[in-house]
């Protein structure tokens, strides 16, 4: 259809006034962020572990479990998922019937475990979660992988050339209960702990095998042996200060809801470890954790999920509260409503109140700056991250200049994302300079994409973005300079940018793009318009956009064959930053953009959220609003006067 600018304005306010009536009293927007059913799975494994009285969770987290089940009896993490996932299915399996909800002679049980035998019984499941979980409660023994990482890697002082902070913030909030129970050989039965047993084919993997014989996985453990040398004291009382410190560090990480670091994964892994080290299932610390990890559910109302058409309790892996207001409050702003509108200064007040004024561990790789970030949840008071701060800015930006309590929020997390940048000249996600190649050669599924904490496009683009047009800062100051030279340097061959947490070439070629753009890059370097043409080369027929959640683990763009709405918006916000006209492309992308917004096949609901390449992805509620509403408001502030 062809696309008028009163169209568009009509859907901007259309959004607008449905994010409106929306918004909770406290100035906040709720919105599930959907994590497919592992964490349903492992809530479910916890729970009955423990003799929880969850009866009414359990089966709310079973029957949605249970829903998802594709016809040939596996669970997906996305539609086009192959054939299946088998970790997702053993998990799902396991969960299923620990919960008591389900037998083993249930149809869907039955199909289940035919998926799972013929794709070589579940020692084949590749996630290191799902082989934690069922090494923790007796159903296999732990990876060698895991074992052959000491604990005392915990002692090492952080002025080792390679010590513990070396890893990534959240890979070391998994590593260390994972390392306690691996020390520990911890398994723990109940008399309702089902067997498994005949699933398994065999639990030898090849893959970790090969990984483990790898040179540079020995290289690895060899340099974590070597340091180790230098500790003092005899074997055993190594060992023993290695797992108190390994205990004080979690204790330390637990936020005022119970949970560690705000996130269900680690939360779950850390329940178990201090089972491990001899903590009953009554104590404080892991009833806390216990209620945390339940108010961590959400209840998805049927009327909003399309086609599924079915409401659900799901567990969110970190409720995204505080991201989902920062970018809904600028991008209200962004499609007309004025800063002083009640809901921009409600969600205003609530931002300026979940800034961070505690020290965390990003002060280990950045010392002697003030706390001014912001992190994802509610919850969380100590880990920051870069981009959920540029996101608060720009919400805040309209108020900085005439309120002073937001001026002072402003400064500090304007200072704080300034410190956070890398040497080489990115950002991070959540602590600089932690990017020692040699960690990601260890043989743990996901290394390489979770034990570092990079410079990545995505993050560098999104907060270029925020300096240039909210900031005023551009290339002529040299540590932006730097932060573009960086961006530069990262462009694939075929123009795009690898985006780390969103799916994925285009998620991060929209943010290179809009960040360059911002920061005073011309339009006519050769990289903006290698990326611009890239973007107009996968355009779909439909006009929209869609990229595969495969492309993460090929490492190059895949096609969905389909357009979503958040997808179709990145791009289309790209090419509005590169193009000073409305082009053809732009025009059919605004249109599709809009259709889509009235359309509720799989499409509205494919997850383009990026977490672990392969085995962890989200469906965040929110973007089939945000984005979209961001993308036309953009059009119409760039081409009001001359679109059609």
């Amino acid at each position: 259809m062809a696309v008028t600018l009163t169209d568009i304005q009509r859907e901007i306010h259309r959004l607008s006034e449905e994010l409106i009536q929306r918004q909770e009293p406290d100035g906040t927007w709720r919105f599930c962020f959907e994590n497919g059913i592992t964490l349903d799975a492992c809530t479910i494994i916890l729970l009955r572990t423990l003799n929880a009285d969850q009866e009414e969770l359990i089966r709310q987290l079973h029957d949605r479990i249970l829903a998802a089940q594709e016809p040939e009896g596996c669970w997906r993490w996305y539609r086009d998922d192959g054939e299946g996932h088998l970790s997702a299915t053993v998990e799902a399996y396991y969960a299923l019937l620990f919960s008591g909800f389900s037998r083993p002679e249930d149809e869907a049980l039955q199909r289940a475990k035919r998926y799972i035998l013929e794709r070589g019984g579940i020692g084949q499941a590749k996630s290191l979660l799902t082989k934690a979980i069922l090494a923790a409660t007796g159903q296999r023994a732990w990876p060698s992988s895991l074992s052959l990482i000491p604990i005392e890697i915990l002692l090492l002082p952080e002025s080792f050339p390679l010590n513990f902070y070396d890893f990534s913030g959240y890979s070391r909030v998994h590593l260390v209960p994972l390392l306690i129970m691996a020390e520990r050989n911890f398994r723990a039965r109940t008399a309702r702990t089902p067997d498994l047993s005949e699933l398994f084919i065999s639990d030898r993997d090849p893959d970790e095998e090969g990984l483990l014989r790898s040179p540079e996985s020995r290289e690895a453990l060899d340099q974590i042996q070597s340091a180790l040398a230098h500790l003092v004291g005899t074997p055993r009382r190594i060992r023993q200060a290695a797992i108190h410190k390994a205990e004080r560090y979690l204790l330390d990480r637990i936020e005022n809801d119970g949970t560690l670091y705000t996130y269900a994964s680690c939360t779950v892994l850390m329940v178990f470890a201090l089972l491990a080290l001899g903590y009953e299932a009554q104590h404080p610390v892991i009833q806390r954790a216990v209620e945390g990890l339940s108010n961590m559910k959400f209840t998805v109302d049927g009327s909003d999920l399309g086609e599924s058409g079915y409401g659900y309790i799901t567990i969110q892996n970190s409720p995204s509260t505080v991201w989902d207001t920062a970018l809904i409050s600028y991008a209200l702003q962004e499609g007309g409503t004025v800063a002083t509108h009640p809901a921009i200064r409600r969600s205003a007040a609530y931002l300026r109140d979940r800034q961070h004024h505690r020290a965390g561990d990003w002060q280990i790789h950045n010392p002697g700056v003030l706390p001014g970030g912001w992190g994802f949840s509610e919850t969380n008071t100590f880990v920051p991250d870069v981009d959920d701060t540029t996101a608060a800015l720009r919400a805040l930006a309209a108020l900085h200049t005439d309120d002073l309590a937001t001026l002072d929020a402003w400064n500090r997390g304007l200072n704080w994302v300034w410190s956070m940048q890398n040497h080489d000249g990115g950002w991070p996600a959540f602590e600089k300079n932690t990017d020692k190649v040699m960690l990601t050669w260890l043989a743990i599924e996901g290394a390489k994409s979770a034990a570092t904490d990079p410079s990545e496009a995505d993050l560098t683009g999104r907060t270029l973005e925020y300096l240039g047009n909210f900031a005023k800062l551009g290339i002529r100051h040299d540590w932006v300079a730097r932060g573009a030279d960086w961006l530069l340097s990262q462009q694939q061959e075929d123009g795009s940018w690898y985006g780390r947490w969103g799916i994925c070439y285009i998620y991060g070629t929209w943010a290179a793009l809009t960040g360059l753009m911002a920061v005073g890059m011309p339009a006519d370097h050769p990289a903006v318009i290698k990326g611009a043409n890239w973007l107009g080369s996968i355009q779909n027929a439909d006009g929209g956009w869609g990229e595969s959640c495969r492309s993460d683990q090929a490492r190059r763009y895949v096609p969905l064959r389909a357009s979503t709405p958040s997808q179709t918006a990145w791009a289309l916000d790209a090419l509005i930053a590169v193009h000073d006209q409305p082009t053809p492309e732009l025009e059919r992308g605004a249109a599709r953009l809009i259709e889509l917004l009235h359309e509720e096949g799989w499409p509205a609901s494919y997850p383009t959220g990026a977490g672990l390449p392969g085995y962890f992805y989200t469906h965040y509620h929110s973007y089939r609003y945000i984005w979209p509403l961001l993308a036309l408001s953009h059009y119409v502030n760039k081409y009001g006067d001359g679109a059609p």
